[in-house]
């Protein structure tokens, strides 16, 4: 997909990613794919159907990376954001899943949900997006008239010195494979795994006879991987020479007659495919900067499409129906939520989706932890609620939290302080 100038490669780009978000948000409202769910049907009804789908999704995107990537027809090891860079940030990662994912309990939904209840008419997640949109944005972007943002204020000085740098990167295949065998083994090891989890999956015959969860799982998978394919295969020919978008865009002053049609930023020019928070940021920049079309992105474009898919579809099967806050505390649960993973989504560097489905494909070790502590999270939020729900004034935050990891196999059940429901 090379074109003879950079205006239409972008425009393309761009109008590829909306058309495969507004099928990605039609998917998931249709198959009623919830990453929370999933995790909620686990922990209250020992139900792994919608996990399953999930883990289809992950399977199918790894296994098309994995096989596309040993054949050259694309790369994710320079992606955006970079998941397979050599530096690994494991406590953000591990802080940042945690956050997320219990910031996406007490808000109903993670970042893609969010928009997929938007598309259905639900007024409670504009609330949640426009808070996930401001505080992504300041934690990556300066406050006006100074140059901090929320993360250098809150993290960058106890985090950052945390993190490991490493020889390469930080993909399983490249660590067990080395920089002579990175790329048979980056094969070997999507397979592997890949393997695994379809073996896992579909021995469960409830699964099997889940349409609409098979569904979910393929066609998201393979929905990650066309913009995976799409991102990495888009080029400009310019002096008989062919460039990727982001090459071009560090040649610009070399290679353009003028700076008209220049985006604002060309990291967001790299191959990547779907991930929600930090494109809710961009929205409110978006808007800010006066829609300023310099500052139009895979993800911001991303957003639009995926509302608009749910939409569409919620027309279409007659689901659209106008929500709002039940009362105060619902109110309260939803706005902390949209806080939590506003800078949880950040730190981790994405969301159940951006990091839970895109980040494992690639099979970086930081997407792992990401996705491990935000199912974590999650899981922990889900049984401290439900047991203070049951035992009330006797079930304080600490004796559930200390049940919580009992229930999960992190404590011994000597420590148990509340009975088991």
């Amino acid at each position: 997909m090379i074109f003879e100038s950079f205006s239409e490669s972008l425009s393309f780009f761009l109008w590829s990613t909306f058309i495969i978000a507004v099928i990605l948000g039609a998917i998931v409202n249709k198959t009623n794919f919830c990453t929370m769910g999933a995790v909620s049907d686990m922990v209250n009804m020992s139900d792994y159907g919608r996990f399953r789908a999930w883990l289809l999704a992950i399977a199918v995107a790894t296994i098309g990376v994995s096989v596309l990537e040993y054949m050259g027809l694309l790369s994710v090891s320079d992606s955006f954001p970079n998941y397979r860079g050599s530096q690994f940030i494991y406590l953000e990662n591990i802080l940042g899943g945690i956050l997320f994912g219990i910031g996406m309990t007490y808000a109903s939904g993670c970042g893609n949900k969010t928009l997929i209840r938007i598309g259905g008419g639900n007024i409670k997640s504009i609330l949640v997006f426009i808070v996930i949109a401001l505080i992504a944005y300041y934690m990556t972007t300066p406050f006006p008239d100074s140059d901090k943002t929320l993360y250098s204020v809150l993290f960058y000085g106890w985090v950052n010195p945390m993190a490991v740098t490493l020889d390469g990167n930080q993909d399983i295949g490249a660590l067990i494979g080395g920089s002579e065998n990175t790329e048979i083994m980056r094969l070997v090891a999507g397979l592997v795994v890949a393997g695994g989890m379809l073996f896992y999956i579909f021995k469960a015959a409830d699964f099997r006879s889940s349409k609409d969860n098979i569904l979910a799982g393929v066609a998201i998978g393979l929905i990650i991987l066309a913009a995976w394919y799409t991102s990495s295969n888009i080029g400009v020919n310019a002096d008989d020479s062919d460039y990727s978008l982001g090459e071009y865009y560090a040649e610009w002053d070399m290679l353009a007659d003028s700076d008209e049609g220049r985006p604002a930023t060309g990291r967001a020019l790299n191959t990547q495919s779907f991930t929600f928070i930090n494109p809710i940021g961009q929205t409110y920049g978006y808007v800010k900067d006066g829609f300023d079309p310099a500052l139009l992105t895979f993800g911001l474009i991303s957003v639009f499409g995926v509302i608009l898919g749910s939409f569409l579809w919620s027309l279409i099967s007659r689901s659209f129906r106008i929500e709002w806050f039940a009362d105060l505390k619902d109110f309260l649960n939803h706005f902390f939520g949209a806080v939590l993973m506003g800078f949880g989504g950040v730190l981790a560097l994405g969301c159940t989706i951006g990091q839970g489905i895109t980040g494992m494909s690639t099979l970086a070790l930081g997407s792992i932890l990401t996705f491990l502590s935000i199912v974590f999270g999650s899981a922990m939020t889900m049984k401290i609620q439900y047991y203070k729900l049951c035992y009330e004034d006797e079930a304080t935050f600490g004796k559930a939290f200390i049940t919580a990891l009992v229930d999960m196999k992190l404590l011994p059940s000597s420590m148990r302080k509340l009975d088991a429901i």
